[in-house]
């Protein structure tokens, strides 16, 4: 039992990349557009953070850093597949290969430097419940971002306005221009919250979960954003469910590499995204049994007037 609350705890740290890129890109799925270089964004984002927060020594500078460079990144998708409607797959994964590339270029000369990174601080009195204090609340700032940004986006998405406007484009661009909002700037400003997001979750990569700079550190975990949007229906609450679960998985099994389980340890490295495709199955499974889906225009380029 012991055992437990270490899992739980590092299930959170593992977690918190990929939720912060998920719910960007549930965001920007909501409004139609399908942004398949989360993975780029969050490279570059790392990278960035980190090389500002190593020549400043402020690691919320970094963070800022890391932020503007996913939302510039995510601006060129933005460009090509609203503006130019250009195919938003081979847009989104010119834009992941693009950020591999440039953060692997640009990276070298700071693998293996220390750089200024996030230290966990502890929330007053509910860090000092049992058990659950050290679980949720003994982390560091970025953790707490994320928990904030999970309840904010579910408000946002279902209960504003703002978030009525970007299921009605998301669902029907046609009607919704009709009604008078304006697509183009619904779509722009989704893909770049989007982005920015992501790129703090890369800055998260660099300067709390390890603080360092690896060569494409981010290990897929773009790619499991992704999926983690479609396991949790498009949902942001159910979408953390699953970002959490993957993070439980992946700690799980270096805790039994560490602990020198007789598995194969290539066979424990690919247990977190065996999970990954077991939970697709399973909320593809839910989807039609409760005829779920994604928002109707995803994918699909908008033309006023045809």
């Amino acid at each position: 039992m012991a055992l437990v609350p270490v899992l739980l705890e590092a299930a959170v740290r593992a977690g918190t990349p990929i939720l912060l890129a998920a719910l960007g890109e549930l965001l920007a799925e909501r409004a139609g557009v399908l942004n398949l270089g989360v993975e780029g964004m969050m490279l570059v984002g790392a990278l960035a953070g980190f090389i500002v927060s190593q020549q400043s020594g402020g690691p919320w500078i970094g963070v800022l850093a890391a932020a503007i460079a996913g939302l510039m990144l995510s601006g060129v998708h933005a460009f090509l597949s609203v503006s130019l409607r250009a195919n938003q797959v081979g847009s989104g994964l010119a834009l992941a290969i693009f950020g591999m590339g440039l953060s692997g270029l640009f990276g070298k000369p700071f693998v293996g430097v220390p750089a200024e990174g996030f230290a966990p601080i502890a929330v007053p009195w509910l860090a000092e419940v049992p058990l659950l204090g050290r679980m949720f609340f003994q982390h560091d700032p970025l953790v707490y971002v994320a928990y904030l940004l999970v309840p904010s986006l579910w408000v946002l998405v279902y209960r504003t306005r703002l978030g009525l406007k970007v299921r009605a484009v998301g669902e029907h661009p046609r009607s919704a221009d009709a009604l008078g909002i304006s697509v183009v700037v619904v779509r722009y400003s989704c893909v770049l919250a989007g982005g920015l997001m992501a790129g703090i979750g890369g800055a998260y990569l660099s300067l709390a979960y390890t603080q360092l700079w690896v060569d494409n550190m981010t290990a897929g975990r773009g790619w499991i954003a992704l999926a983690m949007v479609i396991f949790g229906g498009w949902d942001p609450v159910r979408t953390a469910l699953g970002a959490y679960l993957f993070g439980g998985v992946q700690a799980l099994q270096l805790r039994l590499q560490a602990v020198g389980v007789t598995v194969p340890t290539y066979l424990l490295m690919m247990t977190p995204y065996a999970f990954t495709i077991l939970a697709l199955i399973a909320a593809s499974a839910s989807r039609a049994r409760w005829r779920l889906g994604p928002p109707t225009a995803l994918g699909t380029a908008y033309t006023r007037g045809e």
